[in-house]
C-alpha cells in the first residue's frame, strides 16, 4: 500500500469510527415561550452541525412538572434531541448548555442506536391527551342525556 493509500485508508477509518450516537435531553425554564424553546433547540442543533454532526430527531415534550425544584423552578420545557457526532462536539455542546442561562438541566447519553419512534415522554403525553378527550366526550354525552331526559 502506498503512502497516499495508507493516509486515505486511515482518514476513512478515523472519520467513521468517531461518529457516535447520543440522546440529549434538556430542560428550559418554565417562563420561556414556545418560540424561545425552539430557538434554544436550534442553537443546540447548530452546535452539533458546526461540529460535523447531524440531528436526526427533535422532540418538544412540552411544559412538565419536575420531580423536585431545580433553581427554584417547579416546571420546565423538556426537549429531546437524537444526534450523531464526534465526541469533541459533545463536549462543546455540554459547555454551551452550561453557559446558557435558559437551560436549567441537561443530560447527554451515548446510545448504541438511535430510536426514531416517539420517546416515552411523548407516548405518555399522547396517552394523557387521549384519556382527557375520552373523559370530555363521556362528560358531554352525560350532559346531553341529562338534558334530553330531564
Amino acid at each position: 500500500m502506498s503512502v497516499i493509500g495508507w493516509f486515505a485508508f486511515w482518514g476513512e477509518l478515523t472519520v467513521g469510527s468517531f461518529m457516535k450516537f447520543y440522546e440529549v435531553v434538556f430542560i428550559v425554564k418554565h417562563d420561556a415561550s414556545a418560540s424561545h424553546v425552539e430557538r434554544v433547540a436550534q442553537e443546540c442543533a447548530s452546535v452539533v452541525k458546526d461540529g460535523g454532526g447531524d440531528v436526526t430527531k427533535t422532540e418538544f415534550c412540552g411544559l412538565r412538572y419536575l420531580a423536585y425544584p431545580i433553581k427554584k423552578s417547579k416546571r420546565g420545557h423538556y426537549v429531546l434531541l437524537n444526534i450523531i457526532c464526534p465526541p469533541n462536539t459533545v463536549k462543546e455542546l455540554e459547555r454551551r448548555m452550561k453557559l446558557n442561562e435558559d437551560i436549567i438541566r441537561s443530560l447527554i447519553v451515548r446510545v448504541e442506536k438511535l430510536d426514531n419512534e416517539p420517546s416515552a415522554l411523548m407516548k405518555r403525553s399522547f396517552r394523557d391527551m387521549a384519556a382527557a378527550q375520552q373523559a370530555q366526550q363521556s362528560h358531554s354525552r352525560a350532559v346531553q342525556q341529562e338534558s334530553e331526559g330531564g
